[in-house]
């Protein structure tokens, strides 16, 4: 078995100031490592979960250390995505991933007009397989989704290769489902919608995979567990623009606010969570709720431009979600505000807070992943 790195490391993770770099726990010292992967992982990086990472092997760097991996329920998971390409040649001239046997790898960033793929296989007969490599870390207890974050260089990669398979090549993708109880894939309708629709058009052109890794904490190369289901009933269901949603703002210091007819009412100083739904054009509404200069009309408005905004959290879905939504949110929340946001349905409230940021904490993300993934296994047999 290939040894990818000499010294493994095991560490806490503490923070993550910026996209590249954590703070980790290591034998009782804080430190400083670089992070390869530039994801938004927020449903892997909790604080305390056990991180790996390896010493920093290029001189002058501004860590001493890198990081390779995390764990998710003890599992270790593939965060070090400089690998990605190395573990997919190692696979595939292994004869491990099924269906594509007959192939092994001929060169590295093959490049093709404006695309440059990661790799060009060959097989005996001398025919040609432009591939391009993707690293997945966006998981439920039994799926995957790829990406956690918007991609339009991932969107134009698919097109260019079904336009290359029209051309005559053979062209595909491998996502490297970094979690081995992954049963099935999807691309990630909820975050990048583009992404989804284009994967779902092109998908029945293109020779691809997802596959399930299953690795060690010495982080030799993994071994294949299975290909994942492709649900696209699934995807033809649920992509589309309407849902509900969840804002995440930021009040910095209690305020006094007059929330139209409702009159003045009092906020603490806190995260606030705000439950809504759109019918229709929800990335839309979503970015309206983002403005701060418009005409006012919900509950919401009023109370926004005094929030910086944090984040925001589509759930696309065909189903009614948005006050069940509402429920499991006030489960995890410090406190709510009574009649907010609330006024066409029986709920006691759409808006809740929190003391610490709800996208760092696990209950909070438990409820993200409940409503995106794994509510699907609930309605369907996958």
């Amino acid at each position: 078995m290939k040894v990818l790195y000499d010294t493994v490391l095991r560490g806490t993770f503490l923070r993550r100031p910026n996209r590249f770099v954590v703070y980790i726990d290591l034998n009782g010292n804080e430190v400083a490592a670089h992070l390869p992967n530039p994801g938004r992982m927020w449903e892997l990086l909790y604080k305390g979960v056990g991180m790996y990472v390896v010493p920093h092997e290029k001189p002058g760097a501004k860590t001493a250390y890198r990081v390779i991996g995390i764990e998710r329920d003890g599992v270790p998971i593939m965060l070090d995505t400089n690998y990605s390409n190395d573990v997919a040649e190692y696979l595939i001239n292994e004869k491990q991933i099924p269906g594509w046997e007959e192939w092994r790898v001929e060169r590295r960033e093959y490049t093709v007009g404006d695309s440059r793929f990661d790799l060009l296989l060959i097989n005996e007969a001398g025919d040609h397989f432009v591939l391009e490599v993707k690293s997945c870390t966006l998981f439920s207890r039994d799926g995957a989704m790829f990406p956690d974050a918007i991609t339009e260089r991932g969107r134009k990669h698919l097109l260019h290769l079904a336009a290359l398979r029209k051309d005559g090549y053979r062209a595909g993708v491998l996502f490297l489902v970094q979690w081995d109880r992954a049963q099935w894939f999807l691309p990630d309708y909820h975050t990048d919608l583009a992404f989804a629709e284009t994967f779902r058009s092109v998908a029945p052109a293109l020779d691809w995979k997802a596959v399930s890794l299953r690795w060690t904490a010495d982080f030799t190369m993994p071994e294949v567990v299975r290909i994942c289901k492709y649900p696209e009933d699934i995807l033809a269901a649920e992509a589309h623009d309407a849902g509900d949603y969840i804002m995440i703002m930021r009040l910095p210091e209690a305020k006094d606010i007059v929330i139209g007819s409702k009159g003045c009412m009092h906020f603490g100083a806190g995260y606030y969570l705000y439950v809504g739904s759109a019918k229709a054009n929800l990335t839309k509404r979503i970015e309206r709720h983002k403005r701060k200069r418009k005409k006012m009309h919900w509950h919401l408005d009023y109370f926004r431009g005094h929030c910086e905004m944090i984040a925001e959290v589509p759930v696309r879905t065909s189903a009614d979600l948005e006050c069940p939504l509402a429920e499991a949110v006030k489960g995890v929340a410090d406190w709510q505000v009574p009649g907010f946001g609330c006024s066409d349905c029986h709920c006691e409230s759409h808006l809740f807070g929190m003391k610490q940021n709800p996208i760092h904490e696990k209950s909070f993300m438990d409820i993200v992943e409940e409503f995106r993934m794994n509510r699907l296994l609930h309605d369907r047999s996958l």
